[in-house]
C-alpha cells in the first residue's frame, strides 16, 4: 500500500512539473511568437489590433525597410566583432586569474579573494567611471566594449572552483615530466574545463550582443554603434520609418513594425547560436558548482 501511494504521489508530483513547465515556457514563448507575427504582418492593418499568433495581413515590409539602412550592417559587424573579441578576452583573462587563485600556495591569496569581493558590491560610480575612461582615450573607442569588462569577479570563482576539483596528481605528473604551469594550463586543465568554459562564454557572449548601455553612455559616433542601440535610438525617438532608418524608399510601415522588425533581427542571432551550448552550459554550472 504504501509503495502504491508512494507512486500515485510520485506521478502527480511529476504531472505537476510538467504542468508548470509547460505554463512557465508559454509565458516567455507567447509574447515573442507574438511579436514575431506583428513584425511580420502588414504595418497599418497592425494599428487596428487584435493579432495574436499568425499574421492577418502578411507583409515583409517592415524588414526590407529596416535592412535598406546601412546603418544596420554596420551596427551588426560592430555586435559581432564585440562579442567575439569580448569572449575570448574576457574568457582568456577570467581563466588564467582563475587558474592562480585557485592555488593554494599563491602568495596573498586570501587578499586578492577579499578585495574581489569587495569589488563586486562596492563601485566609484558612473561619473568616476566615464572620468577614467575618458583619461585613458577610451570614448568614442571600440575598446570601451572590451577592456572594462575583461575580468570578472564572479566568472572567475565559477571557474576558479572547477580548477579546483581537477585532480593535482595531473599536475605532479606534468611538472616530473619537465611541463612549466603555463604548459600545464595550457595543455591540461583548459582542455579538461571546456564545459565549464563554454558557460563562462555564453554568459559574457549573451550581455556582450544585449549590452547597449555601454554604446548609450560612451559611444557618440555612430558608426561605433552595436545593433542593440541602433534598436534603443530605434524604439526610444519613435519616429516615422523613413527618419528612423534613413530609407529614402517610402514603404507602408509604422515606427512600431520597425521596432518589432528590429527586436526580431537582434533576438534571432542568439536563439540560434544557445541551442548549441545548452549543454555545456548545464555541465559548467554543475561542474563549477564542486568545492573541495
Amino acid at each position: 500500500m504504501l509503495s502504491k501511494n508512494f507512486s500515485k504521489d510520485e506521478q502527480l508530483f511529476n504531472l505537476f512539473n510538467v504542468i508548470f513547465m509547460i505554463f512557465f515556457i508559454a509565458i516567455i514563448a507567447l509574447p515573442l511568437w507574438n511579436i514575431l507575427a506583428l513584425s511580420f504582418n502588414d504595418a497599418k492593418d497592425a494599428i487596428r489590433g487584435g493579432i495574436y499568433f499568425w499574421p492577418r495581413k502578411f507583409s515583409i515590409e517592415s524588414y526590407l525597410t529596416v535592412f535598406e539602412d546601412k546603418s544596420i550592417y554596420k551596427a551588426f559587424v560592430i555586435s559581432v566583432l564585440k562579442t567575439v573579441i569580448g569572449v575570448f578576452v574576457h574568457t582568456a583573462f577570467t581563466a588564467c586569474v582563475a587558474y592562480g587563485i585557485s592555488r593554494k600556495d599563491l602568495v596573498f591569496r586570501d587578499f586578492y579573494i577579499r578585495t574581489g569581493i569587495l569589488a563586486m558590491f562596492v563601485s566609484g560610480g558612473l561619473i568616476p567611471t566615464f572620468l577614467l575612461f575618458k583619461n585613458l582615450g577610451l570614448i568614442n573607442n571600440f575598446w570601451v566594449y572590451i577592456i572594462p569588462v575583461a575580468f570578472s569577479f564572479y566568472d572567475m570563482i565559477i571557474l576558479m572552483n572547477f580548477f579546483r576539483s581537477i585532480p593535482y596528481s595531473l599536475e605532479e605528473s606534468a611538472m616530473m615530466d619537465g611541463a612549466n604551469p603555463f604548459t600545464i594550463f595550457i595543455k591540461i586543465v583548459l582542455p579538461l574545463s571546456l564545459p565549464v568554459l563554454a558557460t563562462i562564454a555564453l554568459f559574457h557572449g549573451v550581455y556582450q550582443w544585449n549590452d547597449y548601455m555601454t554604446a548609450n553612455i560612451f559611444i557618440e559616433n555612430r558608426n561605433l554603434y552595436p545593433l542593440q542601440m541602433l534598436l534603443y535610438r530605434i524604439v526610444s525617438e519613435n519616429l516615422s520609418a523613413g527618419v528612423a532608418t534613413g530609407a529614402r524608399v517610402v514603404r507602408q510601415t509604422t515606427s512600431q513594425s520597425l521596432q518589432l522588425a528590429t527586436m526580431v533581427c537582434t533576438t534571432v542571432p542568439v536563439i540560434v547560436i544557445y541551442p548549441f551550448l545548452q549543454k555545456y552550459f548545464i555541465q559548467g554550472m554543475t561542474l563549477g558548482s564542486i568545492k573541495e
